[in-house]
């Protein structure tokens, strides 16, 4: 399993969503762009619209493993923003990892 790194700065973030490629399937909104770096660069965003704390640590926490779980078919040198929608709240994992590797797939960030 490869290694993908946090995203954790207000400018990488906004590079993306001005710079970045967009993609809506469902809960989720993928935004995407190459990165000069080797490695995968992953951001997610839930937003207080979502639901409360508890809520919102739940979408992030199934984002997070539905990512995990196709990592290792994601292209190589990607910066991804993953952000919730307010559907995301009432979803269960099977739907935020079809949605998520629907996007992935029509933006063209995984290998098929």
């Amino acid at each position: 399993m490869k290694k993908t790194v946090s995203i954790k700065e207000n400018k990488d973030f906004k590079r993306l969503y001005y710079r970045g490629k967009s993609v809506a399937c469902g809960p989720l909104v993928v935004y995407y762009r190459q990165n000069p770096y080797p490695y995968c660069r992953l951001g997610l965003t839930v937003s207080s619209k979502v639901g409360k704390a508890v809520v919102r640590n739940h979408v992030r926490r199934l984002m997070r493993e539905s990512y995990r779980l196709m990592e290792d078919r994601v292209r190589n040198s990607m910066d991804i923003v993953l952000v919730a929608r307010s559907a995301a709240a009432s979803a269960d994992f099977k739907a935020v990892s079809g949605a998520l590797e629907a996007a992935f797939i029509r933006c063209g960030i995984i290998r098929q």
